[in-house]
């Protein structure tokens, strides 16, 4: 029992450590939405007007092609691309579309890239191979084979290429380790997008694949496997989620079968059926409560949900029910498709593919205002984000929507860079400055 204790005292030692220095380092941006992976940004003003010559401090052209976002470590910018070693990257099509699938592999050899940029000027700080060689599979038009956002400890970079392995870099581009992950078969090839999440010296990553689906627990130190989960899923898209609840912590991984919820061990603590047949949106938390959303366009299932703390077993809901014990409530036709949802001030904001816009009380899940158009409201994958009393929407045209937060839809203005590049990188924050990422630079965005 004395050793128990002695376990306990360290591991909580080690939890407020971390802890305090997630705290610190509040205006790095370490993974996917962010560092609470919610999108919102409290601790800075960000700028609300920009135009390609408006409030750019630096733009920076990057080689290939990558939607992963990029992350903020201390002085640098990290983004990941896939560079084509003969012509162009092949066309990645906007727009809102069925079809899309390419069957054949593309022969030309390819390098998979990790790029470090100053974020004060935006020069190149290094430029990393990781990889050679001709691809395994091919990719859906609008993916690509670096569409998985980097995750950070604030020491090291943790950099995944789904059909490729995990590669660990310190913050000078050098390999600490890599752990090799065999190409994995997924829905019509459209390739995975599911980005690894650091959480309390471990990293967390989900594949869900035709082939064999896992959720695996690594030690962020050396890459050694921790523990494995198979997982009864097909292939989904969703980053998973580590939920630190008033109650314990939960690693939350949505599904098109189930969304389940495990413990730090892997031991499976609950879970629940009802999602829409593709799972792309990132679980988040907001006060006391998670909230999932599963919104394919084709589905009539479409659900948000609001999660208590503390389940245990099957929770589904039970038909015509929206709330139960531990399901606070339930919008069963609310969600998007590509974004996640976001909660800002005690609101709930959807942003659906197709360039409309509705909120919901993020307590209650009471309609607030109906789906309104955004103008010239066309495809959006980005996910929103908000800060300064505002909601910020960026569509696939490099035009970002500027959105009053509150109860009322109303827009404020409208930002576009005249390039019209193509953008479906969800952009990061570097304390009162934007990071955004195109399908040809990545730009830093402040008040000049």
């Amino acid at each position: 029992m004395r050793n128990h204790s002695s376990i306990l005292i360290l591991a909580t030692t080690l939890m407020f450590a971390w802890n305090f220095s997630l705290s610190s380092r509040a205006d790095d941006w370490w993974q996917l939405r962010g560092t609470a992976s919610s999108g919102v940004v409290d601790s800075a003003k960000l700028p609300d007007r920009w135009s390609e010559t408006e409030n750019v401090i630096w733009k920076t052209p990057i080689d290939g092609r990558g939607w992963s976002s990029p992350i903020v470590v201390g002085n640098s910018v990290i983004v990941t691309t896939v560079v084509r070693s003969q012509g162009k990257p092949e066309e990645a099509k906007p727009g809102l579309y069925f079809g899309g699938d390419r069957k054949d592999v593309d022969q030309v050899v390819h390098s998979w890239r990790a790029i470090c940029l100053d974020k004060a000027t935006g020069q190149v700080q290094w430029n990393k191979e990781l990889h050679a060689g001709v691809p395994s599979r091919p990719r859906h038009i609008k993916n690509s084979y670096a569409s998985e956002t980097p995750a950070s400890d604030g020491d090291h970079i943790y950099v995944l290429f789904g059909d490729l392995g995990l590669f660990c870099l310190n913050l000078d581009g050098e390999q600490v380790w890599k752990r090799e992950l065999p190409a994995c078969k997924t829905r019509n090839d459209w390739g995975t997008a599911a980005s690894p999440v650091f959480h309390a010296g471990r990293l967390y990553m989900v594949s869900d694949s035709e082939d064999a689906s896992y959720l695996l627990a690594l030690d962020a130190t050396t890459g050694q496997e921790i523990w494995k989960v198979d997982r009864d899923e097909k292939s989904n898209w969703a980053t998973p989620f580590v939920w630190r609840n008033k109650l314990r912590t939960e690693i939350i991984t949505p599904g098109t079968g189930k969304t389940r919820a495990y413990d730090l061990h892997g031991n499976q603590l609950y879970e629940f059926t009802g999602c829409s047949s593709i799972t792309i949106a990132m679980p988040y938390a907001a006060g006391d409560l998670l909230y999932v959303s599963s919104g394919y366009v084709g589905d009539s299932k479409r659900p948000i949900y609001a999660i208590k703390p503390g389940a245990t077993g099957d929770i589904s809901l039970k038909d015509g029910e929206t709330s139960n014990d531990f399901i606070a409530w339930c919008q069963p036709q609310g969600a998007p498709y590509n974004p996640s949802t976001l909660v800002y001030q005690g609101q709930l904001y959807v942003l659906h593919d197709r360039g409309l816009m509705a909120a919901y009380d993020a307590l209650t899940g009471r309609t607030l205002y109906e789906k309104q158009r955004i103008p010239n409201g066309r495809s959006f994958t980005a996910s929103p984000w908000a800060n300064d009393g505002k909601i910020f929407c960026l569509n696939e045209f490099g035009e970002t929507t500027v959105i009053q937060a509150g109860a009322e839809f109303q827009v404020l203005h409208q930002n576009q860079l005249e390039s019209k590049e193509l953008c479906m990188a969800t952009p990061a924050a570097d304390g009162d400055r934007l990071v955004l990422r195109t399908g040809d630079a990545v730009y830093m965005i402040g008040v000049k």
